[in-house]
């Protein structure tokens, strides 16, 4: 799903009983017990890539072989030259040597060429994936992840899962072939040398890795989910720097990073000591491989079984066969790295959506549209309260409605249904007499636009930020929408002009000047339906009141719902409906009907305006 660029990056921030961030310890006990299947998983994701996993596999054995037969075939060269036989009878083993020793090197080139191109094709598709995904959750499905969880999966866990294919799968299968190879030729030239080097090779690699992987397991989990914690933790303190600041809480805050980071180091010093106790192993099995034959060889040739040339050949063999299975045990702490990490990044691809698309979505009707709400009633999580309770509105061509009511009244929860964000509970809400329920969410969005209260600004110029909503914009729209936002004076008051960059977040403009840009943006992707939540949230109350009524008159002839706490200018919208604390309608009408009768819009007016409270009469 792809959505409009402009609300794809809005604030519809879920509200108080929207599912919890995990906690401490990246990964949750759900996630590590369904680590097991995962495996399977991942080389499901090798599918539209095991051509060149093939082609990987194939010259990594050729080079392999070769580095095998070159150690063999030098062994053979060396101890027959010092026989001193006619130079005639050497050549087909030089010229092997040579042979070996070249194609090693292509070899290796191109497997680790092709293997490196397809895991990077395996990354490409995985993170794709988990970018849709997230995209499919936004916004009601994300807060059960913390933000700095979520970059860590959506990085560091899926850059981890090429180690499967890249230190694992391919490592060995490469070494089972070359491996079996090595134990057949050992054979052919000595069986008791072949059951020598095959025991030293199962040693070296299954029960090695097999070890390492029993001990790599809670040292891999733990390293995993630190990483994902202190990624988090890292995250949150950047992005909360000045409130801790100037609260004092710096010192606390970076103790726990360090304490974090201790933490890590231990765990990763833990999963060194297994790779080392692992390659421990694999050396003794090596050491054992090459005694063995000689101990096998010596009484072989002293009794003529095994001609003395071939003597070297039978023990310098497993050196060049040891080769192929030396990182095994390091490729099976990868492979539990590699699990670990792949369940963490499964748990986010099996997340539920928190609105599902029909699987055969209705047209979307044609303009001009009318949007109605009939007795909406919706919570963010299943047995959760009602956030909203009962509340419908029509929405006509042209039409200006107001919601207003308290926080936690409902307010962005009405804007989230209307979105497609979230699902209703009861009720209904219909576009043209359609159901939204029935419409895909990105045709929804294409009608219905939302300008938020955090409305998000990138690191990029006013200009940029702007066309987001229309990249095939020219500069005459840019400006014709900037100037109907009120904030074209201020944009050529610049040196810079449109090409001003707002810094990362819009640090570099005011808040009010940062909505006016948003305002901006959903003005020119020329919604039929204009969402404004909260547009002048955070803003002092001059600034917020002039923002109001800067908006309402932008948005005049427009079809528009605007949410807002503030009561300033709301003589100019068609009707307004007042929610209580529970999400009820507790009064609708005209700003001059609401002002006539006792009620909270009238006590609110009054606050705002006076500064001795009204009396009730």
């Amino acid at each position: 799903m792809t959505h409009h660029p402009d609300h794809a990056t809005q604030d519809a921030s879920p509200g108080p009983d929207a599912p919890r961030p995990l906690g401490r310890r990246g990964s949750s006990r759900a996630e590590r017990s369904a680590s097991g299947g995962v495996i399977l998983r991942l080389v499901g994701f090798a599918r539209p890539a095991r051509g060149r996993l093939v082609v990987a596999v194939v010259f990594g054995v050729l080079a392999l072989g070769s580095g095998v037969g070159l150690m063999a075939t030098s062994a053979w060269l060396i101890s027959r030259a010092a026989q001193h036989p006619p130079v005639l009878t050497l050549m087909v083993a030089v010229a092997a040597v040579r042979a070996f020793g070249l194609g090693r090197g292509v070899f290796r080139y191109v497997e680790r060429l092709t293997g490196h191109d397809a895991t990077f094709r395996i990354l490409a598709d995985l993170r794709a994936r988990v970018y849709e995904r997230l995209e499919r959750l936004a916004p009601g499905g994300l807060p059960s992840f913390r933000g700095g969880d979520l970059l860590n999966r959506l990085v560091a866990d899926v850059d981890a899962v090429q180690n499967l294919f890249l230190r694992v799968l391919l490592p060995c299968t490469i070494a089972a072939v070359v491996g079996g190879a090595s134990v057949v030729l050992a054979w052919a030239l000595l069986p008791s040398a072949g059951l020598v080097l095959l025991f030293a090779l199962l040693l070296a690699g299954v029960v090695a890795p097999w070890l390492s992987a029993t001990m790599a397991r809670r040292a891999e989990r733990q390293t995993t989910d630190l990483r994902a914690e202190l990624t988090s933790h890292v995250v949150d303190t950047l992005q909360g720097a000045p409130e801790l600041i100037a609260y004092g809480a710096v010192p606390g805050q970076l103790a726990e990073a360090a304490r974090l980071d201790s933490d890590f180091t231990r765990a990763s010093a833990r999963s060194s000591t297994t790779a080392g106790v692992g390659a421990a192993i694999s050396a003794l099995a090596g050491g054992l491989a090459v005694w063995g034959s000689l101990a096998v060889g010596v009484p072989a040739v002293r009794s003529g079984i095994l001609d003395g040339v071939l003597l070297a050949v039978v023990v310098l063999l497993p050196l060049a066969a040891f080769e192929v299975v030396a990182g095994l045990p390091l490729a099976a702490q990868y492979m539990e790295r590699a699990r670990h990490s792949a369940a963490r990044v499964f748990a986010v691809l099996e997340s539920p959506e928190p609105v599902q698309d029909p699987d055969a979505p209705a047209p979307l009707p044609s303009g001009p549209y009318t949007l109605s709400v009939e007795n909406l009633r919706a919570r963010w999580t299943p047995r959760g309260p009602h956030v909203l309770d009962g509340i419908s509105l029509d929405l006509t061509p042209g039409r200006r409605c107001a919601i207003v009511g308290p926080s936690g009244s409902g307010k962005t929860t009405l804007t989230a249904v209307l979105l497609r964000f979230l699902e209703p509970a009861g009720g209904r809400t219909t576009l043209n007499g359609v159901d939204l329920h029935s419409l895909n969410g990105d045709d929804v969005r294409l009608v219905i636009g939302l300008c938020a209260q955090d409305a998000h600004l990138f690191d990029s110029t006013i200009g940029e930020n702007v066309r987001l909503a229309r990249p095939t914009a020219t500069d005459d729209e840019i400006r014709d929408a900037l100037r109907r936002a009120r904030i074209l004076d201020w944009a050529d008051s610049l040196p810079r002009g449109l090409d001003t960059h707002v810094g990362e977040h819009g640090a570099q403009v005011s808040g009010g000047q940062r909505q006016r840009i948003a305002l901006a943006r959903a003005l020119l992707a020329d919604f039929p339906i204009l969402l404004l939540d909260e547009p002048a949230e955070h803003l002092d109350i001059a600034t917020a009141d002039d923002l109001t009524a800067d908006l309402l008159t932008a948005t005049e002839d427009r079809t528009t719902l605007l949410v807002t706490h503030r009561l300033a200018g709301l003589d100019a919208v068609d009707e307004i409906i007042v929610l209580d604390a529970e999400g009820r309608v507790a009064d609708r009408g005209t700003h001059a009907d609401l002002l006539s009768r006792p009620g909270a819009y009238r006590s609110t007016w009054h606050r705002e305006h006076t500064a001795e409270p009204v009396r009730r009469p």
